[in-house]
């Protein structure tokens, strides 16, 4: 099964292309068995039924048809009374079949969903039979088309055990549009798009889904899909309500940051001991050279040997302090300590990862498009992972408290020497002076901006080899662009 990019916490996923350009998806390809029924008998005739219930109800019956009209008489009384038998075991069957699925549905002791995706289905095969393969490129350039799908698709029943799980009377508060459970914010819609039109057999991933009293829910969601467009109708989803391990998972993460932030401090205090010691050693030195060659030169017969001596003494420990300042920079710059092919589709996907519930509470949704065939680059993963949680961030920040979708578009490109990286937003935009400005230390466009984060982006960029920039239309939002070399380029 090929892996799309989803919320599944899966450590084996692997960066499969995000989409198939290939022939049409299996569901639409096959053909249910519901409708090859309703295909034999519109090819058959009305007058060719009794000839195929006669061959249901077994092969000498349909001979004794087909050779002597005279048996007919016969036969359809013997037809007659195996149809009633056969009907009323199938009956039985079905009535059996029914109470075990209400049992299965129903007291199973995992919340269960069934939704009609039919719309989606038939959206999608349009698109394919148009010439569009790439779901994700499309619906990250077309996010409203995305929300309309979402609109379209229908829950048509749950268990109980969701209407307890979801705090909910009855299951009655969740049947009809799936939009009103599934929030914007959420980011996997996208990816079932992609799932169905590369028809995968299976769908799974971790969504946020909204409670009746307007909360949260963190579920980990699991689909078998369909393979015949007839069973888009009728979709069983289960959920796994994870909420409290994602609070949990919150609280070590915090934990695990006030421990690395402790480890700053002590680091912090030890820097300043190191730079305190080996700052102070030259200058001390230089001031003691100084003081010896004033002495020198102050003699009632100035020794000028001694002087030159004292002062080169001076120039070598200058150096020396120097050299000091210049390695001080370079470890706590944005010089690239540790560069490595980097797959920038799967780093900005983790970086995406990292910053979902700080891009879910200021409103974002986020739409992402990898742009298919990219090349690796050599990075250091951390540092460009901090750019793009940055301008992330930014963008999510900008659009917080504007009216209408807040859509952050980011997309990845393929570039003759290397990969761009483009981060889109729906915000107010930047003014000319302010675009002019936007990357000078301690300028911000934010009240309380410190005004570093981009500089140090800009710089971090650069020193990978990579360009910064921005663009922007007041009233029409912002978006950032870098690049970065691929591995092997100058």
């Amino acid at each position: 099964m090929t892996q799309v990019f989803s919320l599944w916490p899966a450590p084996d996923a692997q960066d499969a292309p995000q989409s198939s350009a290939g022939p049409l998806p299996r569901w639409a390809r096959r053909v249910s068995r519901s409708e090859r029924l309703a295909l034999l008998l519109s090819a058959a005739g009305p007058a060719s039924i009794p000839l195929l219930l006669a061959l249901g109800g077994g092969a000498a019956a349909a001979v004794a048809i087909l050779q002597d009209t005279a048996w007919a008489g016969p036969v359809a009384a013997l037809l007659a009374a195996s149809a009633l038998f056969t009907g009323g075991r199938l009956l039985a069957r079905l009535l059996k079949a029914e109470a075990d699925y209400v049992t299965l549905f129903e007291r199973g002791g995992v919340s269960l969903w069934r939704e009609d995706w039919s719309s989606v289905a038939q959206a999608i095969l349009s698109l394919r039979q148009a010439g569009i393969h790439d779901m994700q490129a499309y619906f990250a350039a077309h996010p409203d088309q995305a929300r309309q799908l979402r609109r379209q698709v229908q829950i048509k029943d749950v268990n109980r055990f969701t209407a307890t799980m979801m705090g909910a009377p009855g299951k009655e508060a969740f049947i009809g549009p799936l939009d009103r459970i599934l929030p914007d914010t959420d980011q996997t819609f996208m990816q079932w798009l992609v799932a169905i039109s590369n028809g995968e057999a299976l769908y799974r991933s971790e969504a946020h889904i909204t409670r009746p009293d307007g909360s949260d829910l963190e579920c980990l969601f699991a689909a078998d899909l369909p393979d015949t467009m007839e069973g888009f109708r009728d979709i069983v989803v289960t959920a796994v309500d994870v909420t409290a391990y994602k609070v949990t998972q919150a609280r070590l993460l915090q934990a695990e940051a006030e421990i690395a932030r402790s480890a700053r401090v002590t680091t912090a205090g030890t820097l300043t001991a190191l730079i305190a010691h080996e700052v102070n050693s030259p200058l001390a030195a230089i001031v003691g050279h100084a003081e010896a060659c004033r002495r020198w030169l102050a003699r009632p017969d100035p020794d000028l040997a001694e002087a030159r001596e004292a002062l080169d003494h001076v120039v070598r420990d200058s150096i020396r302090a120097r050299e000091v300042v210049t390695r001080l920079r370079s470890f706590i710059g944005n010089a690239v300590r540790r560069a490595e092919p980097v797959d920038l589709a799967r780093l900005t996907r983790e970086a995406i990862l990292l910053v979902e519930r700080d891009l879910r509470s200021s409103g974002a949704s986020v739409h992402f498009d990898t742009g298919g065939d990219l090349p690796l680059v050599m990075a250091d993963p951390v540092q460009i992972q901090q750019v793009l949680v940055n301008l992330m961030l930014n963008g999510a920040q900008a659009m917080a408290g504007q009216p209408g979708p807040h859509d952050l578009i980011v997309r990845l490109s393929r570039t003759n020497d290397g990969v761009s990286v483009e981060v889109r937003d729906r915000g107010p935009g930047i003014d000319a002076d302010g675009l002019s400005r936007i990357f000078e230390p301690f300028f911000s466009t934010k009240a309380d901006g410190m005004g570093m984060g981009l500089a140090i982006c800009r710089n971090c960029v650069e020193a990978h080899g990579g360009r910064l920039w921005a663009e922007s239309t007041p009233g029409e939002g912002a978006v950032f662009h870098f690049t970065l070399p691929a591995v092997g380029e100058p």
